[in-house]
């Protein structure tokens, strides 16, 4: 780290505003961890402190077979509970999920000066940046990732101003996994006892974006984090992870003893992980859970990871249906318009589901 200040502001400076990102700082020589990214020990991943999700995966497949409803129950069950579960045997081919993870990679390697040409305050389209962290302009501890944002608005701009190493293979899978998304939301909102049109649907999946995400390899993996802890704000997502893993999520607390309990989603080759978001718990007046997750840096080698999001469009009311506000005989959660929502989001650090507090109604 000759040519960096170990400085705060210059080190900041290097990493955030002249677009380097983590990758630079780990390629220019880092032996430890600088200082804004040491989390407190309240907030880092102990691995000790875990336990495999032991949920096996579900066979999409089936849902085309006489085991349907089995499938779909398994589908409902694991949203309302975890908030998560792992699917094979869906759309997305093998051969795409290794192309899509290689061609992260490939984005992620460049030469520094071919890369910052996306950054947020320079790219072309909005529809597309390149950043690091969550929101480093407030956050005060850093998080140990860089990544690419991808937003879709149609074929004609992805194709425009997406990377050109990833972007035909980012929007093909953008597209098969919105699929997948798709056909679990008509099955959790079915089990809902809610009958949605075309149209509806659609305002609650209409936004799109892919996210690239990159974790360089951590001289000092215990004292960071890669993401932590939040929700996803979004309706669905699906996770593709490379073979490395480092995702755990926060179990409900059964016992009720306040201690918390992290289960690590460990990889399967060819699946994807499925996790549920702000807006269906939502929609769902809390019977779908969007679950705390955050991710752990590794010391061995750099890891991948690539989600499809799939949120409301920025005009959609959201709140609970009205039929299980009346079936309830509450509302847990009032109607926000879901661009509100989203500002609110992106303009605090992660930390845990307290953004989800913008929609909650508090009980007397």
């Amino acid at each position: 780290m000759s040519q960096i200040s170990n400085s705060s502001n210059s080190l900041y400076n290097f990493i955030v505003k002249d677009g380097n990102g983590i990758k630079g700082l780990v390629d220019s020589g880092l032996s430890h961890v600088p200082k804004m990214y040491i989390q407190p020990i309240t907030e880092r991943i102990n691995k000790l402190d875990s336990k495999p999700c032991e949920i096996p995966p579900i066979d999409l497949s089936k849902l085309n077979g006489p085991e349907h409803e089995k499938v779909v129950n398994e589908i409902v069950r694991a949203a309302e509970t975890l908030g998560f579960f792992q699917v094979v045997n869906h759309c997305v081919s093998l051969e795409l999920l290794e192309s899509v993870k290689d061609s992260a990679h490939s984005f992620f390697n460049m030469p520094p000066e071919e890369k910052v040409v996306y950054r947020k305050s320079v790219s072309p389209s909005l529809k597309m940046r390149y950043e690091t962290s969550f929101v480093p302009e407030v956050e005060k501890v850093l998080e140990w990732k860089d990544y690419i944002n991808m937003v879709y608005s149609s074929d004609e701009d992805a194709l425009q101003y997406w990377p050109h190493m990833c972007k035909e293979i980012a929007l093909e899978y953008l597209k098969l996994s919105s699929k997948i998304v798709r056909d679990i939301l008509k099955i959790l909102i079915g089990k809902l006892g809610v009958k949605l049109d075309e149209s509806k649907m659609e305002g609650l999946i209409g936004m799109k974006m892919v996210n690239m995400n990159y974790y360089p390899a951590c001289p000092n993996p215990e004292l960071t984090v890669g993401v932590g802890r939040h929700s996803d704000a979004g309706t669905i997502t699906v996770l593709l992870q490379d073979g490395i893993g480092g995702l755990y999520v926060k179990a409900e607390d059964e016992n009720n003893d306040g201690k918390e309990e992290w289960l690590e989603i460990l990889p399967i080759h060819g699946a994807l992980v499925i996790n549920v978001g702000d807006a269906l718990e939502i929609l769902s007046n809390g019977k779908y859970k969007s679950s705390e997750h955050r991710v752990m840096t590794t010391s061995t080698q750099s890891r991948v990871s690539v989600p499809l999001f799939t949120l409301p469009i920025p005009t959609e009311n959201i709140g609970p249906f009205p039929e299980l506000v009346s079936k309830d005989g509450f509302a847990g959660y009032r109607e926000v318009l879901w661009q509100d929502y989203m500002d609110n989001f992106y303009r605090t650090a992660h930390d845990g589901k307290k953004t989800l507090d913008f929609a909650k109604i508090k009980s007397a």
